[in-house]
């Protein structure tokens, strides 16, 4: 059903370009929106009308008009006058208002396949068979972005998220599947693979100019069909929680750039617990000094090299060497060899990930 407000101004538009008053009631006579004064007797007409089978009738000094949706009677419209002019003036109107019930139905029954598609609740037989009635291309490249702010989904991110995408023309579908986030499905053209990180980019900045802070975007890998979209939005689903976790400070996370994160947090928590408590002994990673912690995040930003890392801290290297051999005391874990520092760097990344899961369970 089309919104009264964009009735109310559909009406009055052609009430301006005809001059000649009209009305809309729905289809049991009650006046929706329009210009005619006696609102009383064109209820009671228009009630009359819509009861009886003619499509078209020129009644008490009013032509009358039924508007359907899908065969079924939405509106009836009437223009106040009879005769040639009122006719042709009805006439066109009824078309204009038909038009816009299709649109209206047709942006409705698009943003609802879509989010039945996002969330896998759509067989594969009628994917095709809808988005072939909804005239989507079946076989376009597509890829899906999930936009969020800290503080939750604010009211105006929506048509924020709109008005950019709208900018790129009519084939990307911005809809919300749940209470925080914005979703949008991108149509991909060849060269636009090359802009994706750009459009990512672009979005975060157009939504913190309009006001919306501490702004995130994820995104998933592109797909070649439209029965695999639901695929790219768990994966940028995935990016976005991942990325809360062990990219707090990026706004912007594709799914390929999470790594060794992806799989960690596919883990359940009664595992990672035995994990740490082999590793660790019992400890927990922020039980670590500042100076512990600060040390290892250095070391392992610089590939282990333990000169380059001494440099960077203000330290003579025999300092850093102590500092390690006291971390190796502690753990049995020599970050020096490669293979104690992939299951450091796993356990410090465990830990965040728990971490995370109790503040929100």
């Amino acid at each position: 059903m089309i919104s009264n407000q964009i009735l109310q101004n559909t009406i009055e538009g052609l009430v301006g370009i005809t001059k000649l008053e009209m009305s809309v009631t729905d289809a049991e006579g009650r006046v929706v929106v329009g210009t005619i004064k006696d609102r009383k007797a064109l209820e009671a007409l228009t009630a009359e009308f819509a009861a009886g089978s003619e499509r078209t009738a020129e009644k008490k000094g009013y032509s009358l008009y039924k508007i359907d949706d899908e065969q079924h009677l939405e509106y009836v419209l009437a223009v106040a006058g009879t005769g040639s002019g009122a006719s042709m003036a009805g006439a066109m109107a009824a078309f204009q208002l038909e038009s816009l019930l299709v649109a209206y139905r047709e942006k409705f029954d698009k943003d609802n396949f879509i989010k039945n598609l996002l969330l896998d609740n759509l067989l594969l037989v009628d994917i095709y068979s809808r988005a072939k009635k909804l005239h989507m291309q079946t076989d376009a490249k597509r890829i899906v972005f999930v936009s969020e702010c800290a503080s939750g989904k604010d009211s105006n991110m929506t048509e924020l998220v709109k008005e950019y995408m709208g900018k790129a023309g009519n084939r990307d579908i911005v809809t919300a599947v749940d209470e925080n986030s914005v979703v949008i499905v991108k149509e991909l053209d060849e060269n636009d693979e090359d802009d994706i990180e750009k459009t990512a980019s672009g979005l975060e900045s157009f939504l913190e100019k309009g006001g919306l802070d501490d702004v995130r975007i994820s995104y998933g890998t592109v797909v070649p069909e439209i029965k695999d979209v639901s695929r790219s939005y768990k994966e940028a689903k995935m990016a976005m929680d991942v990325g809360k976790i062990f990219f707090a400070d990026r706004r912007i996370v594709a799914y390929n750039e999470l790594g060794i994160g992806r799989l960690i947090y596919q883990l359940p928590l009664p595992l990672c617990k035995m994990f740490i408590q082999e590793i660790f002994d019992g400890k927990n990673p922020d039980d670590f000094d500042e100076e512990t912690l600060t040390t290892i995040q250095k070391f392992f930003e610089n590939s282990l090299n333990v000169s380059e890392t001494s440099r960077q801290l203000f330290i003579h290297r025999n300092t850093l060497v102590y500092r390690l051999d006291k971390l190796q005391k502690s753990t049995n874990l020599d970050l020096r060899v490669f293979e104690d520092a992939i299951t450091f760097k796993i356990a410090l990344m465990v830990g965040e990930y728990m971490k995370y899961m109790e503040q929100i369970l």
